[in-house]
């Protein structure tokens, strides 16, 4: 799992790869409709793709539907299936188990140092749009 510390400093962002002709496709999983659409803008003028969910479970539902992503940024605490849920849930899918997972979370790590054993970065509400940034570009590098 990336650290706190590790986000701040991993260096410049790319929303696409050197060999990639598209750019990155996020799956957003979030609740809270404003920050979702908050996070929908920023993302997209950063030049990621975005699919939304409203919930874990929609972010699931997508997934098996066939959805493809390169990586799936979800909230902790949600209705239907939480974060916790979900990422566990993509783990121990064989097909899914290579998308890498950001949980954000307004608990501190330590706090549910338990349930963020299926995520690849944890980030810490309110974080910085840097920071995220950061988190996605080392992510997918």
């Amino acid at each position: 799992m990336i650290s706190r510390e590790e986000v701040l400093f991993t260096g410049r962002h790319t929303a696409r790869s050197a060999q990639q002709a598209k750019p990155w496709r996020v799956l957003l999983a979030e609740d809270d409709r404003s920050f979702r659409r908050y996070l929908e803008i920023f993302l997209k003028r950063a030049g990621y793709d975005l699919v939304l969910a409203v919930d874990g479970q929609e972010a699931r539902n997508l997934l098996l539907e066939g959805t493809t992503v390169d990586i799936v940024v979800t909230d902790a605490i949600m209705p239907s299936l939480n974060g916790y849920q979900l990422s566990k849930f993509i783990k121990d899918t064989p097909e899914l188990s290579h998308l890498p997972i950001v949980l954000l979370s307004a608990l501190e790590p330590h706090d549910v140092q338990n349930e963020t054993q299926y995520v690849d970065a944890f980030l810490v509400k309110p974080f910085s749009n840097e920071e995220l940034l950061s988190c996605l570009d080392s992510l997918l590098s």
